[in-house]
C-alpha cells in the first residue's frame, strides 16, 4: 500500500521582511517631494503599524508607499488589515493603523475544508488543527492540483503559504 503524502496549509508573516518593508517605506516618505512638510510618517507602535499625515489623500499615500514595499518582498497584502481603510482624524492629522495577520482563522480554515472537499481531487482529505489546515492524498499530484487549486481561491481572506510538504 503507498504511503500518504501530506502538507500544511498555513497563514504566517515573516515579521522581518515586514520590518523591512517598513524601513524602506520610511526612507522613501523621507526623501519624497509630495511628503514635505505634510507631517507624513509611518512606524511600528506595539503590534499595530501607524501611518499620519496631514491629509486624508496623504495617509492613503503612505499606504500605497508601504503597500508596494510589502509586494516586493513578496507578503500578501492580505496580510495587512487597515480595518475599513478609512484614515481618521486626530486633531489637525490623519491616522490609519495596520495590524498582521497570522493564523488562519476558523472561518478561513473552514473555507479552505469546504473548497478542497467541493472542488478538489476525489481522495483528498483535509483536517483542521488550530490554525493550519492539514491536507492529506495518496497522489502527490492530486495535493499539486489542490496547492494550484487554493493559490486560485478568491474568497479566502488570508495570505496562504504551503509548507511540510511530504
Amino acid at each position: 500500500m503507498a504511503s500518504e503524502s501530506s502538507f500544511d496549509v498555513v497563514s504566517k508573516v515573516d515579521r522581518q521582511e515586514v520590518d523591512n518593508a517598513l524601513n524602506q517605506a520610511v526612507k522613501e516618505i523621507a526623501q519624497r517631494y509630495d511628503f514635505k512638510n505634510v507631517g507624513a510618517s509611518i512606524a511600528w507602535s506595539g503590534e499595530k503599524i501607524v501611518m499620519v499625515a496631514n491629509s486624508e489623500e496623504r495617509v492613503r499615500a503612505v499606504l500605497d508607499v508601504f503597500q508596494t514595499k510589502l509586494i516586493k518582498r513578496n507578503i500578501s497584502l492580505k496580510a495587512l488589515d487597515t480595518g475599513d481603510g478609512d484614515p481618521k482624524a486626530s486633531g489637525k492629522e490623519y491616522r490609519l493603523e495596520g495590524t498582521l495577520k497570522e493564523g488562519l482563522s476558523s472561518e478561513n480554515a473552514k473555507k479552505v475544508t469546504k473548497l478542497v472537499r467541493d472542488e478538489g481531487p476525489k481522495g483528498v482529505k483535509t483536517q483542521i488543527q488550530g490554525d493550519e489546515v492539514r491536507v492529506t492524498a495518496k497522489s502527490r499530484d492530486d495535493l499539486q492540483a489542490v496547492i494550484a487549486l487554493l493559490k486560485g481561491a478568491d474568497d479566502i481572506d488570508a495570505a496562504l503559504q504551503f509548507i511540510n510538504y511530504r
